[in-house]
């Protein structure tokens, strides 16, 4: 009989209804007492308790009234932005952009810090960030979670950087480095990686269990998402398919891993541009020479399908092994083919594999590695903000 009545179990549920109410403030507020109780099945007295509640812990605030028949106008709640902030970082080997982004998700600052060969990484950082911070309004205590996204693997038991291409500075000893000089969380993340989680939460793969993003830019690489959840192996290697050994390109045996060589010589920006131009298509950027080939009609025909071509080696590699539900192309290269480049890929893989997945071209419009950074940040923060109710 006794066990029926588990110690804490009261304390449990209020912590269980207050995370719920949270949740549904962010997706759906502001909401009266009465639209809380409604949308979590509790009674009035219980919704008003739970507001109460989370008022007084400053996670929700009135932000205004509602108008009604009868009777005072109800009271509107929203979670207060302030509690907490994330940033999300995207470094490359020319500037390291920084966003803020309060608890509700809205990107609330951004700086572009410049960087050259010889610049120390953890000076970049602390810069991009603090300026980021202060253009938010952010104050570095309220700051839960940095979120860093860099080229190359990171190791996902130590969370260190092991190798990144083209930024040789950036080495292991850093995670430390930046945690010691912000004195906040940070996490380094692959970038690609995070580009996945931006089209996993607002792009082309919305709803997708197993898909994988083929990133196609200054650098080639792919994130895999599998049962929902990224793959990253076991020294965060997975995906790294700029170096798949491909038949008529160089294979390169440095053990620096810095040697250009495999599918990258196919399908990096470099590597495209030049097959435009012996196309006839001279245009300054990649993605310039794509889209006047799409422009061009039957035209640019013959340009696309050698492109549909390359790309179809490593997405037909890939596909063998992993036999994934849905392709996204992204990058330079796979958001100015859009549509028609991933028809094409799509089509060549079928050709010549045994499997024939959906292959489609990326629907975040700007700035994914930055947007999945935040999301990262954010899903860790509400759970500790959130989480911590009881």
């Amino acid at each position: 009989m006794s066990s029926a009545r588990l110690p804490g179990t009261p304390r449990l549920l209020r912590a269980l209804n207050d995370r719920a109410a949270l949740e549904l403030l962010l997706s759906k507020g502001p909401l009266t007492r009465a639209q809380l109780g409604e949308l979590t099945g509790l009674s009035k007295v219980t919704a008003s308790q739970l507001v109460e509640r989370l008022e007084e812990r400053g996670l929700v605030a009135r932000v205004g009234e509602q108008a009604g028949g009868r009777g005072p106008n109800a009271q509107m709640y929203a979670v207060v932005p302030s509690t907490a902030y994330v940033v999300g970082v995207d470094a490359g080997p020319q500037h390291v952009v920084a966003g803020v982004a309060d608890i509700t998700g809205k990107i609330v600052g951004r700086t572009d810090v410049s960087i050259g060969d010889g610049d120390d990484p953890v000076k970049v950082v602390h810069a991009a960030v603090v300026e980021a911070a202060a253009e938010a309004g952010a104050p570095i205590e309220r700051i839960r979670r940095i979120v860093l996204g860099t080229p190359g693997l990171v190791d996902p038991k130590s969370g260190e950087i092991t190798f990144a291409w083209d930024l040789p500075r950036w080495h292991r000893g850093l995670l430390t480095a930046l945690r010691e000089d912000l004195g906040r969380p940070v996490v380094f993340e692959n970038d690609v990686n995070l580009a996945a989680i931006a089209e996993q939460h607002s792009g082309a793969a919305i709803g997708a269990k197993d898909f994988v993003l083929v990133w196609l830019d200054r650098g080639v690489g792919t994130a895999v998402v599998l049962g929902g959840r990224l793959h990253r192996g076991s020294v965060g290697a997975a995906g790294e398919i700029g170096y798949l050994p491909v038949a008529g390109t160089q294979v390169s045996r440095d053990a620096s891993r810095r040697a250009k060589s495999g599918f990258r010589m196919l399908t990096d920006a470099a590597a495209v541009k030049a097959v435009a131009k012996s196309h006839g298509f001279k245009a300054a950027g990649t993605g310039e020479a794509i889209r006047a080939a799409i422009a061009a009609g039957t035209a640019g025909s013959p340009f696309l399908d050698e492109l549909a071509r390359r790309i179809s080696l490593g997405v037909a590699s890939v596909g063998l092994v992993l036999d994934p539900e849905l392709v996204v192309l992204a990058g330079e290269i796979g958001q100015a083919g859009g549509a028609d480049l991933a028809q094409r890929v799509q089509h060549e893989v079928a050709a010549i594999a045994v499997v024939s997945p959906r292959v489609v071209a990326t629907e975040v419009a700007g700035e994914p590695v930055l947007n999945g950074a935040i999301l990262t940040g954010l899903d860790a923060v509400r759970e500790e903000v959130f989480g911590d109710t009881a």
